[in-house]
């Protein structure tokens, strides 16, 4: 598909599809699924803290000379949809020691299908910072589209959002395009489309049971 100007794909390079490779393997073990959806965050969260505002920055190098360097502008804080968004923290806290993390959990409703928010606990000044939104996910785009909403309230600008998906679906960005066209989006991959049951082809199955061990892995048929 052509994708909108504020979606951005990692470059689909062999070793990034050798990695999905392994997590998309229904015979995958938890372990090996984990170790290799982490080397894919890794990827996705520095592309993903590239487009974040930098300011200019001199330093002094070991034999004299300045060099013309950049820091980021503001602080970046992140922000993880409980429970798959979880899984993306341990690599986030590795590469930036300290960042400060907020937490919502969304959940859809069995008879609405509509998504619910049960809780959230964010930094009182995450007004003023670019936000990473944890969403591995991006499937029909109900639950991210709701944890943005819970950011909006709070007093996040649009535009300072970056939504880190590992997956998305065309259905879900087009969805996300067309409520929120100033998000920005970073995901690994952009899937065919969606099954009847909302799962992702070729997919991955269920993210937060393989990733945490609580069903067997790999979709079912």
């Amino acid at each position: 598909m052509t994708t909108a100007p504020n979606v951005h794909v990692l470059p689909q390079t062999d070793q990034l599809r050798a990695l999905h490779t392994v997590i998309r393997d229904r015979s995958c073990t938890q372990q090996d699924f984990v170790t290799h959806s982490r080397r894919v965050f890794r990827l996705l969260l520095e592309a993903a803290l590239d487009l974040l505002p930098f300011a200019k920055k001199e330093v002094s190098t070991p034999i004299g000379a300045v060099y013309e360097g950049l820091e980021p502008a503001r602080d970046p804080y992140a922000v993880s949809v409980v429970r798959a968004g979880e899984a993306m923290e341990t690599e986030l806290r590795d590469m930036m020691p300290g960042i400060r993390v907020g937490k919502i959990l969304i959940q859809r409703d069995k008879q609405t299908k509509l998504p619910h928010l049960y809780y959230q606990h964010l930094p009182d000044d995450i007004a003023d910072h670019p936000v990473l939104l944890l969403e591995p996910m991006l499937a029909t785009a109900g639950s991210a589209l709701a944890a943005v909403d819970v950011l909006l309230e709070r007093g996040v600008a649009e535009e300072r959002i970056v939504l880190v998906d590992l997956l998305a679906s065309p259905q879900g960005l087009r969805r996300v395009g067309a409520h929120r066209p100033h998000l920005r989006v970073i995901t690994s991959s952009i899937e065919e489309r969606l099954t009847e049951h909302a799962f992702m082809l070729p997919g991955i199955g269920d993210f937060g049971d393989r990733f945490f061990g609580t069903t067997d892995s790999g979709a079912r048929p």
